[in-house]
């Protein structure tokens, strides 16, 4: 169903930073509304579901300032300038896991918060992991421990309510038939 775009009246940007930029924009929709909407103008997420020959998923418990706490997580990361999600990926799986993927299989992508953001989040099945000789290479402004869980123990903390980013759990259902192939 194709429907016409809304008519950008005016444009605001009020802020623009590292890894994302604020605005608000006054738009008159196609049944003639006009009003503001606020929007979050991010680049892009790669997320990796690594899993290792004998079966454990690679977690990380990340501290992040805006809960002011550590949440378990998948690798992942920003999609730089003129770089695929692919390449940020196996750039990013490395740098906070110390392990690199001989085999990749993609799971999808999915919009992260379409009610105030535009960031689109590119998801992977990272398989057949051979730990790299030399340990993580973390940013200087993480924070993390790495955590090894089967797919039960990892479903269990999703279901028991810890602290988990909804990115890794809609990647971890993508990755659900590969994780349980009998299901």
């Amino acid at each position: 169903m194709m429907q016409e775009p809304p008519q950008l009246l005016k444009h605001r940007l009020f802020y623009q930073g590292r890894k994302f930029s604020f605005e608000v924009n006054r738009y008159r929709l196609p049944n003639q509304v006009e009003g503001d909407w606020e929007c979050v103008r991010h680049p892009g997420g790669a997320l990796a579901v690594p899993i290792t020959p004998e079966g454990k998923l690679i977690l990380l418990w990340q501290y992040r300032f805006a809960t002011q706490g550590r949440i378990l997580e998948f690798p992942a990361g920003t999609v730089e300038p003129n770089e695929e999600p692919f390449d940020t990926i196996q750039r990013e799986i490395e740098e906070e896991t110390g392990y690199r993927a001989q085999k990749w299989q993609k799971l999808g992508q999915f919009f992260l918060a379409p009610g105030y953001s535009d960031e689109i989040i590119y998801s992977f099945l990272a398989q057949d992991l051979v730990p790299l000789d030399a340990p993580p290479s973390q940013d200087a402004d993480e924070d993390i421990e790495t955590v090894f869980m089967t797919p039960q123990e990892f479903e269990q903390a999703i279901l028991v309510g810890q602290p988990i980013d909804a990115k890794s759990i809609a990647s971890f259902v993508l990755a659900k038939p590969f994780l349980f192939p009998s299901q």
